[in-house]
């Protein structure tokens, strides 16, 4: 069974690390986690996600350059603000997103 690949954008490193310890502890998902715009564009560009989360951290600007490229780039991936909640609310965050 294929997981289902998400990619995280958050700058702040240990909430970045959280995010995807919770997601790799499903075993139906798996979270690759980035910290910059630049990062972020470059990884999405260079694999295949089902899903991209916006975590803590980056500017407004950022934010809204990442949402259109990502949209520019695969107009069918949903794309999820996460800004804590604990891992109930991100877990359906991911799926509703997913339609699942």
């Amino acid at each position: 069974m294929n997981k289902t690949e998400i990619l995280i954008i958050c700058t702040h490193d240990e909430i970045l690390k959280t995010i995807v310890r919770l997601i790799d502890s499903n075993p139906d998902l798996h979270g690759t986690g980035v910290r910059t715009l630049e990062e972020a564009l470059t990884v999405f560009k260079s694999a295949s996600f089902q899903l991209v989360l916006i975590g803590a951290g980056l500017k407004d600007e950022e934010e809204l350059e990442l949402v259109e490229g990502i949209t520019r780039l695969a107009p069918q991936v949903p794309i999820v603000h996460h800004f804590g909640g604990g891992s109930g609310l991100l877990f359906t965050e991911i799926y509703q997103s997913l339609g699942k």
